[in-house]
């Protein structure tokens, strides 16, 4: 919505600054987008006398003058053929930019001779594009602002046009009047009185008007015109035409310059048709499919089945409430013109605007809401300043139908304001507020204007007092403490863990990822999901049908991704519920990472190798020891079908499953496009048990200062048993004494089955003592070392090595 400073103060008296006023207007919500004032351009420039004129010495167009000033007697040099003795000029002094040839003065030297600054013509300063000579001004004072002198004598020279951004709600705001009642309310002014002319008709309009049966509910409810013969139709005045070139408006003719006007000024909206063109009386109805009509911009639009139209007897002559015909439309031998308006329908607007891709300025003001208590009014208006304008004589008024009934009214309650905005805004306040934006009042019953269609409850009586009170008063205060003492946490101990899941993940070298909970119905079915139960009733697209039952579709997928864009080598995880129906409680909270590729660039080094299942199993502990699990854990596996069966486990405690670790199946990598193999492991957060013993901080590190005792122990055991049984063997030895148990060696392959025997392997374990009260002897060392054997033996059923 563009509008200029002038325009707004025809219907707001105010005193109040161009600054006062733009920051007012963003504070009611009407953002400014821009503003452009031309007095800022022109500010430096000041009015100077030519006092004396003489030939320049060296050339024969160039006059050397000299220019009385606000500082003292000047010396310029001009080439403009009317430079001469006692006229009054625009000075432009060295230092000054000059818009017009984008230079900046300075004191130079013309053929020989000294200039102190420039007289300068009108296009020099961007007023017009006159350039014949230097600006002669008949008035003004030696020192003066021209800036001043253009605001007496040429205003429109200097009148600021302000853009401002109008959300889908505020309609009123499409017109120049609305701004300024909004100001007003505010306290920047008083709003205009704007009396209603009395038309009366001199004859009865020729051109009747008719409303299709099926349009009056939903279309059109209100259509209204008349005649008016004998005008004149020529350019529009000065004043008319100069403010619609500030906001951008072409002028056409006075005629359509008038609805023009009125569309900007007064959120109205109208049209006017040429009588001599029109062939019967204008009906509006809907169109029968296939009809074309060619519009004011030039184009022809075939109309659909059902899209409103104006007509007459010769065919459609008008989209109603979007743009009118070019065969029916007015020039300068126009003499009889039937205007129209009327009231349409915001959504039959929108829909025939969209479908024909026609944009215009009616479209927009009737898709969003004109006041339909203003049919009449805005054609009395209209008609009498083409009366003014044109000249002719008006007719009585031809309508059909009536305007729709708006009457609704909402409860004020002052003191839920006051509590709802936090502001101690009195009562009485608020009454004059929704009074001076056009509300009634009856009591505590507050009836919206016409105009304001967006006012739909209590909640939007309260935005408005808030709105025109300003919230930039609002002043921050404490919410009061339900307790004293130190607040109790906030965070749930999932919450907690979540977030130290995240960022133990993030430390280990992971990139997080955010996927969508929706995937496609056969990677949902991949990963033990794909039923009903998790089936999206409203889908966004034929991808995401169903909720996701794991986080591994979506991070293979990114994985895949960025595969196809050259990266990889990839480490992704994410933090996110999976689910396993459609209830509330049918979620868990899963922290899964992915690992693919390789674990370093490639290096002189041979540092560069393949991720395997151990880098899983290695940040899959270090996650859980974040979380809290216990050190001593099972591992089976009891697998999900999309792992690999001989390269992957589950980690649990007893029958309670905490996490799953390994390889990804070939196959399922095949169906989401991740190219080579790629590990991954899962954390099943909620399933880890509390600890029994709640702090708020972390127990004391406990450290012995007694010597501690390293003994490495080799076994033979059968191919099949895993190192883990004899980790877990050793380290239930002697709980108090054994500190740590590690695998360190694994002898494997026909080479140790040829020194050991068929079917073996040898596995070599470093376990660490550390006592705590006393230096172990050689007798202590011996008997843990004797209950090491005992229990790794039976549980391997293997023996010590030789």
């Amino acid at each position: 919505m563009k509008f200029t400073l002038s325009w707004l103060k025809d219907h707001l008296d105010t005193s109040a600054d161009l600054d006062a006023i733009l920051y007012a207007l963003t504070d009611l919500g009407l953002e400014v987008e821009e503003v452009v004032n031309p007095a800022a351009k022109l500010a430096p420039f000041t009015i100077a006398r030519i006092t004396h004129a003489s030939q320049h010495p060296d050339a024969d167009k160039l006059r050397v003058c000299r220019v009385e000033t606000d500082e003292g007697e000047k010396q310029i040099v001009c080439g403009a053929p009317n430079a001469r003795a006692g006229i009054m000029v625009v000075l432009c002094k060295p230092g000054d930019y000059v818009p017009g040839i984008d230079v900046t003065l300075g004191v130079g030297k013309i053929r020989g001779v000294e200039s102190q600054g420039m007289m300068a013509s009108e296009r020099e300063l961007e007023l017009s594009d006159e350039h014949n000579g230097i600006i002669e001004l008949a008035s003004g004072e030696v020192g003066q602002k021209f800036i001043d002198w253009l605001a007496a004598h040429r205003p429109a020279a200097v009148d600021p046009m302000i853009h401002i951004k109008i959300t889908p709600n505020r309609p009123d705001a499409l017109g120049v009047r609305g701004i300024a009642r909004d100001l007003a309310a505010r306290g920047l002014g008083v709003l205009k009185p704007m009396p209603i002319p009395q038309i009366k008709g001199g004859f009865a309009s020729p051109v009747q008007v008719q409303i299709d049966p099926a349009l009056r509910a939903k279309g059109c409810p209100h259509f209204a015109g008349r005649t008016i013969r004998g005008v004149k139709n020529g350019p529009s005045p000065d004043w008319l035409a100069q403010r619609l070139k500030a906001i951008g408006l072409r002028p056409i003719s006075a005629l359509v310059d008038i609805t023009n006007y009125f569309t900007f000024g007064l959120n109205r909206p109208l049209h006017v048709f040429d009588v001599a063109r029109v062939k019967g009386a204008l009906r509006i109805q809907p169109a029968k499919g296939g009809e074309e009509f060619l519009a004011l911009d030039g184009k022809t639009y075939t109309l659909r089945a059902g899209m409103m139209a104006i007509c007459d007897d010769a065919g459609v002559e008008s989209l109603a409430g979007i743009m009118g015909g070019e065969v029916s439309g007015c020039t300068e031998a126009t003499t009889d013109v039937f205007l129209e308006s009327a009231y349409w329908d915001p959504i039959t607007i929108a829909t025939t605007g969209r479908a024909l891709k026609i944009n215009s300025d009616a479209r927009y003001r009737f898709e969003r809401g004109v006041d339909p208590a203003f049919t009449l009014d805005g054609l009395d208006l209209a008609t009498q300043m083409i009366l003014d304008l044109c000249g002719g004589e008006a007719s009585d008024i031809a309508q059909d139908g009536a305007p729709i009934d708006t009457a609704r009214a909402y409860r004020l309650d002052p003191a839920r304001v006051i509590s709802l905005v936090g502001m101690d805004i009195p009562a009485q306040t608020q009454r004059k507020t929704l009074e001076d934006l056009g509300f009634t009042l009856n009591g505590d019953m507050a009836t919206p204007p016409s105009w304001r269609p967006d006012v739909l409850g209590e909640a939007d009586l309260v935005e408005e007092v808030a709105r025109i009170a300003s919230l930039t008063k609002l002043q921050g205060k404490p919410l009061p403490r339900v307790q004293t003492g130190v607040p109790k946490p906030i965070l749930t101990p999932l919450q907690i863990r979540e977030r130290a899941a995240r960022r133990m993940i993030a430390a280990l070298g992971y990139n997080e990822c955010v996927t969508y909970s929706f995937i496609d119905e056969p990677a949902a079915k991949m990963f033990g999901g794909g039923t009903d139960a998790t089936r999206v009733d409203n889908p966004i697209s034929s991808e995401m049908t169903h909720l996701r039952p794991d986080l591994l579709p979506g991070l293979l997928r990114a994985a895949a991704r960025n595969q196809a864009r050259g990266f990889a080598d990839l480490a992704l995880f994410e933090v996110g519920p999976a689910f396993t129906g459609g209830e509330p409680g049918d979620q868990h909270i899963q922290a899964t990472g992915v690992l693919v590729g390789f674990t370093a660039p490639r290096d002189p080094y041979a540092s560069r190798r393949a991720v395997d299942t151990f880098d899983a199993k290695a940040d899959a502990e270090a996650v859980l020891a974040a979380l809290g699990a216990p050190a001593r854990v099972q591992i089976s596996r009891k697998l999900a079908p999309w792992w690999h069966p001989g390269r992957a486990g589950v980690i649990g405690l007893g029958p309670n499953q905490i996490a799953t670790f390994g390889e990804v199946h070939p196959r399922v990598l095949a169906d989401m496009g991740v190219k080579g193999h790629a590990v991954a492991f899962t954390v099943l957060i909620a399933n880890l048990p509390q600890p029994k013993v709640k702090t708020a901080t972390k127990p004391a590190l406990t450290l012995s200062d007694l010597q501690a005792v390293e003994r490495d122990f080799a076994f033979v055991v059968d191919v099949g048993v895993e190192a883990l049984v004899a980790v877990n063997a050793a380290m239930g030895a002697d709980k108090d004494l054994i500190e740590t148990v590690r695998l360190f060696d694994q002898f494997t392959g026909e080479k140790a089955e040829a020194q050991i025997g068929a079917g073996k392997k040898s596995i070599a374990l470093a376990v660490r003592l550390q006592p705590q009260d006393k230096t172990l002897t050689d007798a202590d060392i011996e008997a843990v070392s004797a209950k090491v054997i005992e229990k790794v033996t039976k549980a391997t059923g293997g023996s010590l090595r030789a």
